[in-house]
């Protein structure tokens, strides 16, 4: 224990935490993890190269594995969601901000994404805390936000084939509806959830009514002073909270491959704070 560090990326997103083996920590250091996590949002753990199996213990740990309905699986373990760039992909998939299955009634509780082959240079993974945001708002917007639900949807599938995704009609689900602000299920922290790829429109209003705060929102949670810059290295491991923040992947080295591996823990429906 007396190895391990951790070192915060930025003022409010993300940690890295180095001296420590995921493959064999034990259940207490893996508490700490989990502790970590939901301080800073997003954990970066280098020189990890998990194998699947380590890859799929380490998610058990968090909670009940959600299998994506819309990633191609890892044909050895189809717990493990293959998120692939080739060098002729025009998109890259998750190159937006987004929540991580907002569009679930329970929405995942964690991603944990393990790189297993990286491009000469780019694809950074962009993060931003929305617990930052929240509590940098004005306490009128706070007081307002509070009071709204908004729909979310996974209709942006729909049109997803430039980045790798072909889902299947059956793979679609009905809007849900979750609180604007949400309290985080375990530290009751209150975190704006609302994201650019998922959220349609606030409950009662339209759509064309909801477009001039959504896109302020947008704006505003993914403000650089709210995120951190993820550079990724050979077989690091990066762990965030879908509740605390959201991601963006750059888009940025065209002509390359990249492979990523990622396990979505399930979540709890959110209520709002």
């Amino acid at each position: 224990m007396n190895t391990w560090k951790l070192t915060k990326l930025t003022g409010h997103c993300g940690a890295r935490l180095e001296g420590v083996s995921l493959a064999s920590a034990s259940t207490s250091q893996l508490e700490i993890v989990r502790s970590s996590l939901f301080e800073h949002g997003v954990i970066i753990i280098p020189e990890q190269h998990l194998s699947p199996e380590d890859h799929i213990k380490l998610a058990k740990f968090f909670g009940e594995i959600d299998v994506n309905r819309f990633f191609t699986p890892v044909a050895s373990h189809p717990m493990i969601a293959e998120v692939r760039t080739v060098p002729e992909q025009p998109e890259v998939i998750g190159g937006t901000w987004h929540t991580d299955h907002s569009y679930d009634a329970a929405p995942a509780m964690c991603s944990i994404l393990n790189a297993r082959q990286l491009p000469p240079f780019g694809g950074d993974t962009h993060f931003a805390s929305m617990s930052a945001a929240y509590r940098t708002m004005s306490s009128g917007l706070q007081n307002m936000l509070r009071d709204l639900r908004a729909w979310h949807s996974d209709g942006s599938f729909v049109n997803s084939t430039d980045v790798g995704i072909k889902p299947k009609k059956e793979a679609f689900r009905d809007p849900v509806l979750h609180p604007v602000i949400v309290k985080h299920p375990h530290t009751g922290a209150p975190c704006v959830y609302v994201n650019g790829d998922f959220t349609v429109n606030f409950e009662n209003w339209s759509v064309e009514e909801s477009a001039p705060l959504l896109t302020f929102l947008y704006a505003f949670i993914t403000k650089p002073i709210f995120t951190a810059r993820v550079v990724w290295e050979p077989g690091m491991v990066a762990i965030w909270d879908n509740r605390l923040v959201q991601h963006y992947a750059t888009a940025d080295y065209s002509g390359y491959s990249r492979l990523m591996h990622r396990i979505t823990v399930a979540g709890v429906p959110l209520e709002a704070f």
